[in-house]
């Protein structure tokens, strides 16, 4: 009988160990090459092994690796500054994860609106198809069964709506409501983008309502979608806003930010971190941003995008019956597949190309943002091989 493995059997994980990486390469144990378009679920930012990242990352390990937040980490004034000079925000708290910095995200919310005098104002309007994380208050702001069964209680205040459905938006909002939570495009629920015209009315509604715009930009953010932040396309000011992937490049590092009016409540004792903004993940993140805010380099992305998306709507036109739909923003892609998804997913691994499933049948394509225009057509030819051993396999099936 097989030795039980050490590991939590939480993880359905694909039979592939790799051993290093290079740019937007993953090379197995074995010597295989695998085309990453997964990027570690959009982690990975500017590729496997940057010289940079790894140059930075090196420098500081030298130096310090933990302080916790009982000091000041000049690292940590220095990123902060970046980001809110580069955005909306005034103020910054660092966190290890995208759950961790929902959960600031959250709890700022609460907080804000307590400190106004409105305790009973705590719950948060989310969307069907979201995902936020898996703490118990983030999986409850998600809202998916499948996720929720089996933890008990469900986490209190958070209603959940129709994603894109501004009436039903405002018929969720009550004295009781303190802000709303959304996915500029949601990803694990399919990439599913906001419409500019849904995310202006939800910012009009919260400026009526006296409630405060929570954006989920995680997935989205640090130059995804072709701008720096997702919610750029719309032209729409949010209050609190939570990153993380990205930032670090695969690095754990993950940020709250917000308007000084809405981190207004956080006082000291009110929430920490003992990891969170640690040196050797402040290194990094200027490191990561040095590469994202260079001149020229989200348009790259946009332009790479293009040939992308060009490239996925003529496999569209050719594969109807493998491909149904392509969707997304930028270099956050997904494909709805004609076929169960795990099917094609399988068919583009045996192709040596990475994927990652979301839901709605949809298989996202996340390169890292380094992607060349060269390499997105090999991702496409990859994809296309992987489409006509679909249909090759279903006409031996027929024949």
């Amino acid at each position: 009988m097989a030795e039980a493995a050490p590991l939590y059997d939480t993880y359905s994980r694909a039979p592939l160990r790799f051993e290093r990486g290079e740019g937007v390469w993953l090379i197995t144990e074995s010597g295989e090459r695998y085309l990453d378009f997964g990027a570690g679920v959009a982690v990975t930012s500017v590729g496997h092994s940057n010289p940079h990242v790894v140059a930075a990352l090196k420098e500081q390990a030298d130096k310090v690796w933990h302080l916790s937040n009982i000091y000041e980490i000049p690292g940590q004034e220095r990123l902060a500054k970046r980001l809110t000079d580069a955005t909306f925000a005034d103020k910054v708290f660092f966190t290890n994860s995208g759950a961790e910095a929902l959960e600031c995200a959250i709890k700022t919310a609460r907080r804000y609106q307590f400190s106004k005098g409105h305790p009973e104002r705590f719950h948060i309007i989310t969307f069907e198809g979201a995902f936020h994380g898996r703490t118990l208050a983030t999986i409850a702001a998600g809202g998916q069964e499948k996720y929720l069964e089996g933890f008990g209680p469900k986490a209190p205040g958070f209603d959940q709506v129709a994603f894109g459905d501004i009436e039903a938006v405002r018929a969720a909002i009550t004295d009781a409501t303190a802000a709303i939570l959304i996915e500029p495009v949601q990803g694990e629920g399919g990439v599913r983008p906001a419409t500019p015209e849904f995310m202006k009315a939800l910012r009009q509604l919260c400026d009526e309502h006296g409630l405060l715009l929570i954006l989920d930009e995680v997935q989205t953010g640090v130059g995804r979608t072709g701008k720096l932040f997702a919610h750029e396309w719309s032209g729409v000011t949010p209050d609190i806003m939570a990153v993380a992937k990205g930032i670090g490049g695969g690095f754990p590092l993950g940020a709250c930010l917000a308007t000084a009016e809405a981190a207004s409540g956080m006082k000291a004792g009110t929430h920490g971190s003992t990891y969170g903004g640690n040196p050797l993940a402040m290194a990094v993140g200027g490191a990561v941003l040095d590469i994202i805010l260079a001149d020229g380099f989200l348009q790259q992305v946009r332009d790479v995008s293009l040939v992308f998306r060009q490239g996925l709507a003529s496999l569209k036109d050719r594969y109807p019956d493998v491909i149904e739909d392509i969707r997304g923003e930028g270099l956050l892609l997904g494909v709805k597949a004609a076929i169960p998804s795990a099917e094609l997913l399988e068919a583009i691994r045996a192709a040596h190309l990475l994927g990652v499933p979301a839901g709605d049948n949809v298989i996202r394509l996340l390169p890292p943002l380094v992607v060349t225009a060269e390499e997105a057509r090999e991702g496409l030819a990859r994809l296309e091989r992987a489409a006509e051993s679909i249909r090759a396999a279903k006409v031996k099936k027929t024949a």
